[in-house]
């Protein structure tokens, strides 16, 4: 059996307060508890911390509350050892009295090694977890506004994805952008298009024959512009997670070595479970 912890604490988190519970163990075995209130600014987080270290608390426990753990967490963690458990775990321990505070039961049931602590990832982690998920974020965005797209060209008769399998490819946008530009002519608009695309000149002709008027346009514009901006943000971001993996190049690779596992998709694996996981590499198929 684990010998208990003399001097822990238990964290209670709210938006804008906390509640901590200190829970000291004397030389005799008698319990003490110190439970105090903190906001959650910086200056408050700091002084929470300056108040366990002067109470001799080695370790803390919270209950991961979404981003409210956040700040908290990261102020506490490089002086004590620190759990952030599973607000469920916590419920399904018996023995609790209705009118213990929570601060107080996390303190009590971390006294007696009764709790297990949620993965929390170091900072550069973080770090690439905050990056890869705003990538996704910015991808679905992005998806969104094609669809846009898609359907304002259907609004206007224009049928150039029947046609193209990608209308946000080169030949696409040259078409597009020439739309916005005024142009109607079908046949001038599919010769803009290139390569394997030109095999298909004559149903081009017919897809781009539509009623794409000033208001489409207009719209189609502004659509274009967000297309450009967001794939500007992805390129920013993209670039930010190449060097937050630069030190992980052998896990990326590794995981890059299962077969239907992308860079993309080994830098996200990477970032939400971290690089404490041992990886085998796994040979493709030859052929």
């Amino acid at each position: 059996m684990e010998r208990p912890i003399d001097r822990c604490a238990g964290l209670d988190v709210h938006q804008a307060q906390l509640t901590a519970c200190a829970r000291i163990t004397g030389a005799g075995g008698e319990v003490t508890e110190d439970v105090r209130e903190f906001g959650t600014t910086t200056p408050d987080l700091l002084a929470l911390s300056d108040r366990l270290r002067s109470l001799g608390v080695t370790d803390v426990a919270m209950e991961s509350t979404g981003v409210y753990r956040k700040p908290v967490s990261y102020t506490l963690e490089g002086d004590f050892e620190l759990l952030v458990v599973n607000a469920a775990q916590v419920k399904h321990v018996p023995g609790r009295e209705t009118d213990v505070i929570d601060a107080a039961w996390l303190a009590q049931l971390l006294a007696h090694g009764l709790l297990r602590g949620s993965f929390v990832p170091p900072p550069e982690i973080r770090r690439l977890r905050d990056l890869t998920r705003y990538r996704r974020t910015l991808v679905e965005d992005r998806n969104r506004e094609v669809n846009r797209i898609h359907e304002l060209l259907e609004d206007a008769g224009i049928k150039l994805a029947v046609v193209a399998s990608d209308v946000m490819g080169a030949s696409g946008r040259a078409m597009l952008a020439a739309l916005v530009g005024g142009a109607t002519d079908p046949e001038t608009l599919a010769g803009l298009a290139k390569g394997r695309l030109r095999a298909e000149l004559p149903e081009l002709r017919k897809a781009l024959q539509g009623r794409l008027g000033e208001h489409h346009a207009f719209l189609l514009a502004r659509m274009l512009s967000r297309v450009a901006d967001i794939e500007e943000d992805i390129a920013a971001v993209q670039g930010r997670i190449e060097e937050a993996v630069a030190p992980f190049a052998a896990e990326v690779g590794l995981l890059d070595s299962v077969v239907g596992v992308g860079e993309i998709a080994a830098q996200a694996i990477l970032a939400e479970l971290g690089y404490g996981v041992t990886l085998t590499p796994i040979p493709r198929p030859a052929g």
